[in-house]
């Protein structure tokens, strides 16, 4: 991870002068995804400053992380405030994340159901452990607002992705740093279609073309086949619903 910078200017500060700039800055975990690039957008909408942070852990669709920086580029071309107010990106190496989980999202291996109901690709603690390392950037970056693409609408069953699981998470960061973190969902409560019709009431279809050609959510890491929705082999889990809310969103549309 690139070391943080601090300026002269926000250590004169006063404690209601740094208070006013910590409600304004929003750091935003972003893989490089379909739901974490709406979230980037949405956040650039509400905040004047914006941060990214996005988390290598021997995921086997790393070739996520490679489009990180060609999304974050056309976001910021298609919009002069979000260019403005777009700041650094980060990432974080988790590779004893990968080391330690045995699934298919960090192997290459069939993609199925395991016996306690869960998928194969659930990485047990992934998005614990994301939030966990995300609050301790935003500490170091006076940063208040944390915003997740986690979603419990359409999702593939994973419990660290549930409203419930956030919450308590929220409250034990804030109890274990002394701090106020806020920790936003924006597509919680929305599913794959909804979040296409987000994209559009946030940038249009620029948008929604740089999304939808640009980000990643193949959980094989295809970005040699090319369908309506996007880039992927077509079949895993995160292709069929990438898919198939487009397929709805292009119905409601």
């Amino acid at each position: 991870m690139k070391p943080a910078s601090s300026s002269s200017e926000q250590t004169s500060l006063s404690p209601a002068q740094r208070s006013a700039t910590h409600n304004k800055r929003a750091l935003v975990l972003f893989s490089g995804g379909q739901d974490s690039a709406t979230c980037l957008a949405w956040a650039l909408s509400r905040f004047e400053h914006v941060e990214t942070v996005g988390f290598a852990y021997g995921q086997r669709h790393a070739v996520e992380l490679t489009c990180r920086e060609t999304l974050r580029h056309a976001l910021a071309q298609q919009n002069p405030l979000w260019a403005e107010r777009l700041g650094e990106d980060h990432t974080i190496d988790l590779a004893s994340l990968g080391a330690l989980s045995d699934t298919a999202l960090t192997r290459d291996a069939e993609i199925t159901m395991a016996e306690n109901g869960l998928p194969n690709t659930f990485v047990p603690g992934r998005n614990l452990i994301f939030l966990t390392f995300a609050a301790a950037l935003a500490f170091r970056r006076d940063t208040r607002h944390i915003v997740t693409g986690v979603c419990e609408t359409d999702y593939s069953g994973y419990p660290d992705c549930r409203d419930d699981t956030i919450k308590a998470l929220q409250v034990a960061l804030n109890l274990g740093m002394e701090q106020r973190f806020v920790l936003h969902t924006p597509l919680m409560w929305i599913n794959k279609a909804q979040t296409w019709q987000l994209c559009h009431e946030l940038g249009g279809k620029t948008l929604i073309e740089t999304i939808r050609h640009e980000s990643h959510s193949c959980y094989k890491g295809d970005r040699t086949h090319e369908h309506a929705w996007g880039f992927g082999c077509g079949d895993c889990p995160a292709c069929e619903l990438r898919a198939e809310g487009w397929k709805q969103y292009q119905e409601g549309a």
